[in-house]
């Protein structure tokens, strides 16, 4: 499994020993405004989904984001979540992401299960929806969790390419 770097800037492995049924994976950047109006989506996931099994992660693929724009970015958006630098982007293309925010979502043992959007708020760059109708993360971590197949995201992300991936 590809391995990533702390914000320490030390290689870290979310699959090593991990207990968890399912690892969700968000990328983001701190400076993309698409990314930043999920901060609350996320952190509900996060809350939702952890008693079940499931592991919440944030990825930040920009090579050029410093350990301490990030902390500033994890407490500016109250995220208690771990996160991970992936500046070579070798974690993004494993997951098949290109914008931020997408998701990817794994086994422990490193399948992917699912990448993709999170849902349909937005329906293009500065046309966003009041309330998503359609909620593809969600879908997908209640169908692995209960052994079901994983129906693929219905529509691509829309977001902040990731350069080096798209």
């Amino acid at each position: 499994m590809p391995i990533l770097l702390d914000l320490n800037g030390q290689p870290a492995d979310p699959f090593r020993d991990s207990t968890a049924k399912l690892l969700a994976f968000v990328f983001t950047r701190t400076d993309c405004p698409i990314s930043n109006t999920y901060a609350p989506e996320i952190r509900s996931l996060s809350e939702k989904f952890a008693p079940l099994g499931v592991v919440f992660y944030l990825v930040y693929p920009g090579a050029d984001e410093s350990a301490a724009a990030i902390r500033e970015h994890l407490n500016r958006f109250n995220y208690p979540l771990e996160a991970f630098c992936d500046p070579q982007h070798i974690f993004s293309k494993k997951s098949r992401v290109c914008v931020t925010p997408e998701a990817a979502v794994f086994r422990p043992n490193g399948k992917l299960l699912y990448h993709g959007r999170l849902d349909n708020r937005y329906v293009d760059f500065g046309k966003a929806r009041p309330e998503p109708t359609v909620y593809d993360l969600q879908t997908a971590l209640k169908q692995a969790l209960a052994g079901q197949p994983v129906t693929p995201a219905s529509e691509p992300a829309l977001g902040c390419f990731i350069e080096e991936v798209k």
